[in-house]
């Protein structure tokens, strides 16, 4: 395992060569030990592609998407537009996705140079206070999940504080952020930015529900959220017959059609309430699994929630919930169907929800999460699975 921060050099030398029509595009990837791997590749049909990035795989096999030079100075653009200016980019994500590039494609047409943590040892509010220290330019930026930022705000140390308050913006994405951790940000006085998007644009092209500069949204008659404008990535390289159902154009402008459901306000703020495919059906009853995980993170000691359905002989569909609570690990570390919180929280809900309460709970103190930092789906639902048909 390779001991400090990850060396960038490589990277940014290749990313700069691409975006200057100088190099073939990139593809960014890190070995077992910890190392970067600065690969090239082709892209048949895209002279202007820049870099090559994979989906987070969170809900099936990763997707090689091809971003342009088009598209990555539109989202930098519109980024510097939407955070008030350009500036030092910390990098505290894994560098090989779509957050983590675009700290290196931002910091590249920013001409700053970008600080990485050291996250040999994981992300630790000491290891991230640590590399904040060492940003050097009075505009600082930062992108983090949720995760990482309540790690910082839990019984936070003033060092942390003052760090996380001299950002001029922190983006928060990758996952839906629970409205108390939103709270915590504003009372401590962060500038926090939440974020919607994917690598298909370039990552978040959203913020605080409002499109960016150049960015377009819309809602399908079947609720499904459709972005388009210039950050739209050209399309997938190694799925092109998936890629002529997820992108397309209309007008002159080029859409992504994205897996998730929402809604827009009178004022075109967007609203995600989840994705398409979490609608349980579960005794002839539609469940929002994004809706009933709003309910459960509500509860007093949940941090986070996933909800899904898994096959049921009673229900067709039964509602499952994988919770993260304070204190839910056993001294193995594994996670514990149950608890004396979790069943005082099983007998909450049921009292409060009725027929949507989750009949199978799986309680863990934190969700299993993929390297990007978002929640592993496939893998709680597996684990899900099997707890409720061993019942």
């Amino acid at each position: 395992m390779n001991k400090g921060p990850v060396n960038i050099d490589p990277a940014l030398k290749a990313l700069a060569a691409a975006l200057h029509g100088e190099g073939p595009a990139v593809e960014l990837s890190v070995r077992t030990d910890g190392g970067l791997v600065v690969g090239h590749v082709d892209t048949p049909g895209c002279d202007d592609a820049v870099a090559v990035v994979r989906t987070s795989g969170s809900t099936g096999v990763p997707k090689a998407t091809i971003l342009t030079v088009e598209a990555l100075a539109a989202s930098s653009m519109a980024t510097a537009l939407a955070l008030k200016g350009e500036g030092q980019w910390l990098l505290a994500l894994p560098v090989q996705y779509v957050a983590g590039v675009q700290v290196l494609v931002r910091s590249l047409f920013a001409g700053t140079r970008p600080w990485v943590m050291d996250m040999s040892g994981g992300f630790t509010p000491e290891a991230f206070t640590a590399a904040a220290r060492e940003l050097t330019d009075k505009i600082r930026f930062t992108s983090l999940v949720p995760t990482q930022l309540q790690r910082l705000l839990d019984a936070p140390s003033p060092e942390t504080l003052a760090a996380l308050r001299r950002f001029n913006g922190i983006l928060l994405g990758g996952a839906p952020a629970p409205a108390g951790l939103l709270d915590a940000a504003h009372d401590a006085g962060l500038r926090v930015y939440t974020t919607y998007g994917s690598a298909e644009t370039c990552g978040g092209c959203v913020y605080d529900g409002l499109p960016l500069e150049g960015v377009e949204v819309r809602v399908a008659e079947d609720g499904r959220i459709l972005l388009g404008g210039d950050t739209v990535a050209a399309g997938y390289l190694d799925a092109p017959e998936e890629a002529s159902d997820t992108f397309f154009e209309e007008d002159g402008v080029r859409w992504y059609r994205t897996s998730d459901l929402g809604t827009l306000d009178a004022d075109g703020r967007l609203t995600v309430l989840g994705r398409a495919d979490d609608v349980i059906i579960t005794g002839g009853v539609k469940v929002s699994a994004a809706h009933v995980q709003a309910e459960l993170e509500k509860s007093d000691g949940v941090l986070a929630a996933f909800v899904t359905g898994v096959p049921s002989a009673e229900w067709g569909q039964a509602v499952a919930a994988y919770v993260a609570l304070s204190g839910a690990a056993d001294v193995q570390g594994a996670a514990s169907p149950g608890g004396e919180h979790a069943v005082v929280l099983e007998q909450e809900w049921h009292r409060t929800l009725g027929l949507i309460a989750p009949k199978t709970v799986l309680a863990d103190s934190a969700l299993p999460m993929l390297p990007n930092g978002k929640p592993d789906r496939l893998a709680m639902t597996r684990r899900l699975n099997a707890l409720h048909q061993g019942k």
